[in-house]
Formats: structure tokens, C-alpha cells, sequence
């Protein structure tokens, strides 16, 4: 487990990162959202070792991280890294070597890698003759190309077309299978709500909210949604119901407590058929603007 505590980045008078903490569990994809300026980026380079932080700690497996730890991760920046001019499997290759695999490995690896993202015809072809879509692809590659102990991937799925996001998505599964800590940041919030175990969204540098993507949506305001069988006006007169919206048959309610919901129950089945009273569960990017507003 990927653990930080009291994270802090300072530049110059900037406080980019202010005593951020959260966990990225064993086997859980860990979404990591915010706007532009978060403080997502530099909090990614800090857990990587590419920037020391101004105070706080980063730990792994229960201690603090070490170069050698560092070694383990598969990382994908923000500003791709790999070489435009060089061959694709060449410089995966070399980049697998110098994570610790023998050649025949890391040429195999990045062999069936490819291959898995449509990319088997254009190993020999450099990187600058790839569409930016397929330059993505390779820089995912290059991310998992060692086996790592853990990912770290800013805005993986940026530039990806839906069926590389489906390959994409099947291959975090499986590092995820195997225990693999997943952390990767995206402002597709979809996405993110669709893939993810647990959430932490940051705003001005601090993290405001943190936890499952279930339980972040209940912490919310939970609105429940009435069709009845006639006009369902009359819900305006129950005590503990306030309206949001009626339209007809059909009303959006905020009830003051979960018993008042057996209320309206009655009242609506007195009054005639009930077609649905069910929960209205906030989506995530309202749960994401409310938040960081």
C-alpha cells in the first residue's frame, strides 16, 4: 500500500501541494481528480521522487519509500518522456532493461504489449510517425514495461479513442487482479466513476474529499424521485417532504429523514398506483462541483 502523510510543495511563495494525506490500497484503482492547478501533477512527481517534498512523508509497504522502491513503480507523466526519433520497441526495450529486465523479456513484454494495443505492424517505425492517440499508447506501454509494484499514471486515458480506452481499462485490471496499487488522475469524470474503488479529489492544493466513489456519492444530497398514478401535487402538503421539482405525476423530493419515504408511500398509494419511489443518488460530477466550488 502506497501511503502519504502531511504532503507538502513549496515554490518560492506558492504552496502547490498543502499537507495532502490519503492511501492507494493494494488491488484498487484510486482516482485522482481535481482542475487544472490542483496540485495533482506535483503531488504524481513527489510519490515518484522527481520532486522532494517541502515536508510530509511518502510510504510504501509500511515505511518510507526508497530509490530502490522507486525502481518498482510504473510511471506515466504528464509530459510524455519517451524519444520521437527512435524506433518504438528499441526504446521499450531499453527502457524495460533498465527496470531490471533481461533482453529477451523486455522484448517479449513489449512485444505482446504492443500487439494487445493494435501496434504490432509499427514496432520498427519511430515514435514521431505515430498519431498522438498511438504515442499514447506506447507511453502506456513504457509505464508497465518493467511489471511494477505499483502505477502512478497522470491522465492515462488523455487522447485515447474508445477501444484503446477498453484495452486500457482491461490492462489496469489486471495489475489490479495481481494486488497492484493503481493511482492515475483524469478529468474524464465518467470514467473515473465507472473504473474506480476509491476516490480523493484535491482543490487549492488540499485534499476535500476522500473515500469510495459509493460513499462519496452518498455524502451527498440524496434526492428521491416519485411517479405516481395522478397528478402529485398533493406532495406540497406532507410534513418533512420539501419540493424540488413536480412535473404532473412525476416529483423530485428532499425528505427530511429516511422514515418520512414510508410516508409519502402511503399518501401516494391512498391517492392511487405508484409507479417508482426511488433514490436520486448524486452523480459524481456533481459530487465533484459541490466539493470544489
Amino acid at each position: 500500500m502506497l501511503e502519504l502523510d502531511g504532503l507538502t510543495r513549496r515554490f518560492g511563495e506558492t504552496l502547490a501541494v498543502d499537507d495532502v494525506g490519503f492511501e492507494v490500497p493494494r488491488g484498487a484503482m484510486t482516482g485522482f481528480v481535481g482542475g487544472n492547478g490542483a496540485g495533482k501533477t506535483t503531488t504524481m512527481r513527489m510519490i515518484m521522487g522527481v520532486l522532494q517534498p517541502s515536508a510530509g512523508t511518502v510510504t510504501w509497504k509500511g515505511r518510507e519509500v526508497t530509490v530502490a522502491d522507486r525502481r518498482t513503480f510504473g510511471y506515466m507523466p504528464e509530459e510524455r518522456g519517451l524519444y520521437p526519433k527512435q524506433p518504438i520497441l528499441d526504446q521499450l526495450v531499453y527502457l524495460g532493461r533498465l527496470q531490471g529486465r533481461s533482453p529477451e523479456g523486455a522484448r517479449r513484454s513489449a512485444t505482446e504489449l504492443l500487439d494487445r494495443f493494435g501496434l504490432g505492424d509499427r514496432t520498427a517505425d519511430k515514435l514521431e510517425s505515430l498519431s498522438l492517440g498511438n504515442q499514447q499508447r506506447v507511453q502506456v506501454v513504457a509505464a508497465v514495461i518493467g511489471g511494477p509494484e505499483l502505477l502512478v499514471l497522470d491522465e492515462p486515458f488523455s487522447g485515447l479513442d474508445p477501444v484503446a480506452v477498453d484495452s486500457m481499462v482491461d490492462l489496469l485490471r489486471e495489475y489490479t487482479s495481481q494486488g497492484v496499487p493503481v493511482l492515475f488522475s483524469s478529468h474524464q469524470l465518467d470514467l473515473v466513476e465507472r473504473l474506480c474503488d476509491h476516490l480523493v479529489v484535491l482543490a487549492g492544493g488540499r485534499v476535500v474529499a476522500n473515500g469510495t466513489v459509493d460513499d462519496l456519492r452518498r455524502r451527498g444530497r440524496v434526492l428521491h424521485r416519485l411517479v405516481a398514478g395522478t397528478d402529485a401535487g398533493w406532495v406540497r402538503s406532507l410534513p418533512g417532504v420539501h419540493v424540488v421539482d413536480v412535473d404532473g405525476p412525476t416529483a423530485l423530493l428532499d425528505l427530511d429523514r429516511p422514515e418520512v419515504t414510508d410516508l409519502v408511500l402511503r399518501e401516494a398509494m391512498a391517492r392511487g398506483s405508484v409507479r417508482e419511489l426511488a433514490e436520486v443518488v448524486p452523480t459524481l460530477s456533481e459530487i465533484y462541483r459541490e466539493v470544489t466550488s
